[in-house]
């Protein structure tokens, strides 16, 4: 397929940032040398992610009955261009042209009477209602599977699905409720101090990174989230 068609995502595999070689003029005045940010640690380029959607589509068409009932639902914001690839790719496999809609899960999270502030909303994109159709819901990084479950209950509002799956791009474990991925990209453990975010969603080749968070700080499950961040 071409991804970029689908998804306005290119198919050139992303490398991952290299620091170059101090120079002189990175001293600052004090002569102390400035400090590059950290790029983070590749774990998928574009090419293993399109690799990762490609066999995700065909386990999709080998082990669903009724592919014609199929119907993504996308997380934002990661969860997006991955449903939009995995259509294409669905279209490309089978010629099933599928319906992608996009849940926002915000009002549904279990930590809006804890948190005291407002958090922002996302858009919500449903084509359709979702009666007697299998769900496939689609999202990045998946940790502790809260989001997953908002996801779920946000579904509902949308009709009755004949069953609801799960795709997650890469699963990092730290399960705090019994949620199951169907689809897996990649199974990768981390510690509970690294951020696995994706990166691209804006634009740009597609890149799952891990990084250090500042201090080795956790982050919790009920902050706000940013673009392509795990939850």
């Amino acid at each position: 397929m071409t991804p970029e068609s689908a998804s306005g995502a290119p198919t050139d595999g992303a490398r991952a940032d290299t620091s170059e070689a101090e120079t002189p003029d990175a001293q600052s005045a004090s002569g102390k040398a400035s400090q590059p940010s950290d790029p983070g640690r590749v774990l998928l380029d574009s090419t293993g992610i399109e690799r990762s959607l490609t066999r995700i589509a065909h386990e999709i068409i080998e082990r669903t009955e009724e592919p014609e009932r199929l119907y993504l639902v996308a997380i934002p914001n990661g969860g997006v261009p991955l449903a939009r690839h995995l259509a294409a790719n669905l279209k490309q496999i089978a010629d099933l042209s599928i319906p992608v809609g996009v849940l926002d899960t915000t009002l549904y999270r279990d930590d809006l009477l804890t948190t005291g502030a407002r958090p922002a909303l996302r858009r919500t994109e449903m084509p359709s209602a979702v009666d007697d159709h299998v769900v496939i819901l689609v999202d990045d990084v998946v940790k502790t599977g809260r989001t997953i479950r908002a996801a779920m209950d946000a579904l509902m509002d949308f009709g009755r699905p004949k069953s609801v799956q799960v795709v997650g791009l890469v699963d990092r474990g730290h399960r705090e409720l019994p949620i199951k991925l169907d689809y897996v990209g990649k199974n990768v453990p981390t510690r509970d101090d690294e951020e696995v975010c994706l990166r691209g969603v804006d634009g740009g080749p597609l890149t799952v990174v891990v990084l250090q968070r500042p201090g080795g700080r956790a982050r919790s499950e009920d902050a706000s989230f940013g673009e392509g961040e795990e939850r």
